[in-house]
């Protein structure tokens, strides 16, 4: 059902993380200013690579399946795109950014030419490499965004980019490069598409910040998830219709379709949920985790309770949740299979673990326990 990594001695924090195509090696940041890169060897994790190029906390990473090169983004307002050598050595390139605020997020694009990078100077930077100057420029996304950029997302046609952020509003923008790519064919979101034309602006009403964006497989939905606990997809094919579930959760901080018409969120009640989308409705479908934790020293709640009661005690020492995850969940990524038809994922946090998911097995369960 599930499969709990841990790496090294350190239980520090995982920011964020990113898997190779195979899936034998994972890059991520222990809550600083390194990216510790491990491999699997037999059953066990060794780190193999420490990245130390950022000055600040790195706040984004994601790793090119097929070209094989990492980005990651930092605090200190740089992105770096990390490439493999022979030797097994990660080399730098410079990244042309051109902002002044800390980058919040980074993402490949599906064709892996490009990638945007969301900031706190109220802008996002599609970047492409510049083969006569060996480096990665920039080019600006820059209104209407009023508030920082927190997350973003690709459409499957290379071109379109969803961008969540602190001014409450989820917007669907043109990032095509005109330098690179050929000139695209309209689609559900809009015809007109030079670089930074805004095709859907939405308000996350009520919500505050929104925490995470993601398209799905066919691109024409977009969903997001605020501050509010809230769950909000916007339908193209419907109009750019906005459906929103208020849910009884902590925030979520996390969001990710695993196929045309089911969703995972996760974020501070520790719980990976998946909700499915029919019609004009958002619906809870299951918990991925369903950890019941056993009693000590094989006391019920209801005699420990009483016992405490009994001597006056106030028991502070417990503090273990009833779940694999120990702390706020901080990131979502596929693990196997795709946004058409997920069939696992892998969820880190702030307790320092990585959980990997059988999206599968656990629909499967949910799916006898329904006939039962």
């Amino acid at each position: 059902m599930s499969q709990t990594l841990t790496f090294g001695d350190s239980c520090a924090p995982i920011t964020c993380h990113a898997w190779n195509k195979e899936r034998n090696q994972i890059a991520f940041s222990p809550n600083n200013n390194e990216v510790h890169i491990y491999q699997k060897e037999g059953s066990e994790w060794k780190q193999t690579n420490n990245l130390v190029e950022h000055d600040m906390r790195v706040m984004g990473i994601d790793w090119a399946p097929n070209t094989n090169r990492i980005v990651t983004c930092s605090v200190d307002r740089n992105a770096y795109v990390w490439t493999q050598g022979e030797d097994g050595k990660w080399s730098t390139t410079l990244v042309l950014l051109r902002i002044n605020r800390a980058a919040t997020c980074v993402k490949w694009s599906p064709m892996e030419n490009k990638f945007a990078v969301g900031s706190g100077a109220r802008l996002i930077s599609i970047c492409y490499f510049e083969k006569e100057n060996n480096w990665w420029v920039s080019k600006h996304i820059k209104k209407p965004i009023r508030s920082t950029v927190t997350s973003l997302d690709w459409h499957p046609n290379n071109i379109l980019l969803v961008a969540g952020s602190t001014d409450f509003k989820v917007r669907v923008f043109s990032a095509y490069i005109k330098d690179i790519e050929d000139q695209p064919g309209p689609n559900v979101w809009g015809s007109k598409l030079p670089l930074g034309q805004l095709l859907a602006e939405f308000r996350s009403t009520g919500s505050g910040w929104v925490h995470s964006v993601s398209f799905s497989a066919d691109g024409n939905k977009v969903a997001w998830v605020g501050h509010d606990s809230s769950i909000n997809i916007a339908d193209a094919a419907q109009g750019k219709a906005v459906m929103k579930l208020k849910t009884e959760y902590l925030p979520f901080l996390g969001c990710i379709w695993i196929s045309n018409n089911n969703l995972i969120v996760a974020g501070h009640s520790c719980i990976p949920l998946l909700y499915c989308h029919e019609g004009d409705e958002i619906k809870f479908v299951a918990k991925l985790d369903n950890t019941q934790r056993k009693e000590s020293g094989g006391l019920s709640a209801m005699k420990k309770f009483q016992s405490l009661d009994r001597h006056a005690r106030i028991e502070t020492s417990d503090t273990l949740l009833d779940s694999i995850h120990q702390n706020a969940i901080t990131c979502i990524n596929l693990y196997k299979g795709t946004k058409a038809d997920a069939v696992k994922l892998s969820t880190s946090g702030l307790d320092g673990q990585l959980v990997i998911w059988d999206i599968a097995s656990l629909e499967k369960a949910f799916e006898d326990r329904v006939m039962i």
